[in-house]
């Protein structure tokens, strides 16, 4: 899962090598913690956060044929 989240991040932002994810284990939900370039933040967010919604919504459909429910967080 951490990635597909990298791999996804790399393609919208100008600096792939600032994209960095790291996987927080929990029991029930496994969180995701995106960081990319200051400049780049915007991009992954995109308009009105469809951006994010929309990678947030892939990984709960990947996360239901793991039976594991996984959240994205954006970090500045």
């Amino acid at each position: 899962m951490k990635d597909l989240v990298t791999e996804i991040a790399r393609a919208l932002v100008d600096i792939p090598e600032e994209v960095s994810v790291r996987e927080v284990e929990g029991e029930q939900v496994t969180v995701l913690e995106l960081r990319v370039a200051p400049s780049d933040l915007g991009k992954v967010i995109g308009k009105q956060g469809r951006t994010a919604r929309s990678i947030r919504t892939l990984l709960g459909a990947a996360g239901m044929k793991l039976n594991r429910r996984f959240t994205l967080e954006i970090l500045e």
